[in-house]
């Protein structure tokens, strides 16, 4: 049960590297993270989506993607500084306990 509380750390970090890279829509998340073993539903992520923009990391706007509107994710300044800092504990964290 805690392995679900860490990974979860680690589905907010996911979202900041994509949203960072070309912003991110729910739908899209969903599917990237189950290609890393992660199975969230939309009642799972759209939450931690809300959560990340209400504390300033992204920011989102509404557009046309494929005929549909979606509402599009991307990382704040913040968001990127937390992100630049998380990449840097990740991997010296990792250099430790991978080694």
């Amino acid at each position: 049960m805690y392995e679900k509380v860490i990974l979860r750390a680690f589905v907010r970090v996911h979202i900041l590297h994509h949203a960072s890279q070309e912003g991110i829509y729910g739908l899209e998340m969903i599917k990237e993270l189950k290609s890393h073993g992660y199975d969230l539903s939309p009642g799972t992520l759209y939450p931690i989506l809300h959560e990340m923009e209400s504390s300033g990391l992204l920011i989102s706007e509404r557009k046309k993607v494929g005929g549909r509107i979606r509402r599009i994710y991307k990382t704040t300044k913040m968001g990127e500084e937390v992100l630049w800092r998380l990449k840097a504990f990740i991997r010296e964290m990792s250099e430790e306990v991978l080694d």
